[in-house]
């Protein structure tokens, strides 16, 4: 909602619309105030409010029958009842036909601010869910895999072309580019999105137990098979399996699973019988397929079978321009789950962001964009409240200032230049530049002091 809430008021007494709306200007709320239903449901046509006052027995059209119609054109927009007449009956058809409460007439400023407040702490959370609700369910979509850079660009071209056929997939990228997310999007986006997506990790088992993961087993298969047990392959039938971290596999799962991609069958252990299924397979690795391959670690006639198509994620080092978008899509993530008010990174934290080089990748940004939400005390992310992984020595190499012509520079050099942008910016208004660093003045002035950064001389 907005920092001050807009509230309209319907009511046929003058001296009720023009009572209600001073007190509700004075308590600082934005306040409108109209004579009939007809005028009210035009004023929602015509703009956003966040709370109806109306009262129930008017001229024309009464209050059940302006909220009716208000909530055809916004149906989450509150309304709550003024009424002189209570009674079981109306409080009952007014709750029933969607108002979130009612007023008796004659009523004071505190129960009214009391009855606001409660409105838009509701509408608040109401909205706080519908973003998280939004968020899981748009979370595999193209659009949602934020980057701007051109080689983000270029692999969303590839996705869409792609997600459309049915051949297998191989995703190579670092540990924490996004492989998953971009298999789950393929398949959320492809003819197969109404069938399962299933997946298993590769590496997280070993080979006995990956078998029966993949596969299934009969009763009495093996020590503990005290029943029989469908595999992911089964699992996923009309959908998707994703195999992360194929590269992990054994020679025996690896004959197993291509078996499965030429045959399209399967026969689960301890079984006879084969299993027909129609799967689409997209596996992921952070391994080199090709070097396994001539190591005879891994087979290449499943490998020709796994990458029909190949499409390799960049590391977030090579597209340092998404680095803010991330963040800031992290940071209202994030946000909205602690239920913090922070609005931005101070522009020395997020130039910070910039110069890391991630080994982790967007899974590292998230944590540290998460750990930073957690314990910031105001509503900007200041430098203090990242990790010392991203802003001491202990960093990896940062890259080189815009300015440093390709040369690497010293991190209090780095400090000091971009200070003094800062100031030169906001014509040394050293409060005004203290806001803009996300530091108090007395932490800037200190700064000055460290770097030996003095005003110049008019």
């Amino acid at each position: 909602m907005r920092s001050k809430p807009r509230i309209l008021i319907v009511d046929d007494e003058l001296i009720i619309r023009e009572s209600l709306t001073d007190w509700l200007m004075e308590s600082g709320y934005e306040a409108q105030a109209v004579e009939d239903g007809q005028k009210a449901v035009e004023q929602v046509k015509q703009a956003e409010w966040d709370l109806l006052l109306v009262d129930l027995k008017m001229q024309g059209m009464n209050g059940i029958e302006v909220m009716q119609r208000v909530k055809q054109i916004n149906k989450d927009l509150p309304v709550v009842i003024i009424t002189g007449y209570p009674t079981v009956d109306t409080a009952v058809q007014a709750m029933k036909e969607g108002a979130y409460d009612y007023i008796v007439k004659p009523f004071n400023p505190e129960e009214i601010d009391l009855v606001i407040r409660n409105v838009v702490a509701h509408q608040k959370l109401v909205k706080e869910n519908v973003y998280l609700r939004q968020e899981l369910k748009r979370r595999y979509q193209f659009r949602d895999i934020v980057g701007k850079s051109r080689k983000m660009q270029e692999l969303l071209v590839l996705l869409k072309t792609v997600a459309k056929s049915n051949s297998t997939v191989l995703i190579q990228g670092e540990s924490g580019t996004g492989k998953e997310l971009i298999a789950r999007a393929i398949h959320d986006t492809s003819p197969r999105h109404k069938g399962p997506f299933v997946a298993v990790s590769c590496a997280a088992l070993p080979e006995t137990l990956l078998e029966s993961e993949l596969f299934g087993h009969v009763k009495g298969a093996f020590t503990g098979a005290v029943s029989a047990r469908k595999g992911k392959f089964e699992l996923a039938d009309t959908g998707t399996l994703f195999l992360d971290e194929v590269g992990d596999t054994s020679p025996k799962t690896q004959a197993g699973l291509l078996r499965v991609l030429e045959e399209r069958e399967f026969t689960r252990i301890g079984g006879s019988e084969a299993t027909k299924v129609d799967v689409r397979v997209i596996s992921a690795t952070n391994k080199d397929l090709e070097q396994l391959v001539s190591r005879g670690q891994f087979r290449d006639d499943l490998l020709y079978r796994l990458n029909v198509v190949t499409i390799t994620v960049p590391p977030l080092r090579e597209r340092p321009e998404d680095i803010p978008l991330l963040a800031e899509h992290f940071l209202t993530k994030y946000s909205i789950e602690n239920k913090k008010d922070i609005e931005s990174f101070a522009a020395e934290a997020l130039d910070l962001l910039m110069r890391y080089e991630w080994p982790g990748n967007v899974r590292e940004l998230e944590n540290v964009v998460e750990r930073a939400v957690v314990v910031a005390m105001t509503s900007v992310i200041a430098p203090a409240e990242l990790p010392d992984i991203v802003t001491g020595e202990s960093a990896p190499v940062k890259r080189a200032a815009p300015e440093a012509e390709g040369h690497e520079l010293p991190l209090r050099e780095v400090e000091k230049r971009h200070i003094m942008r800062v100031l030169h910016a906001v014509s040394w208004n050293v409060k005004e530049a203290a806001t803009k660093l996300g530091i108090d003045r007395t932490t800037l002035y200190n700064r000055l002091k460290k770097h030996g950064i003095q005003r110049p001389k008019p």
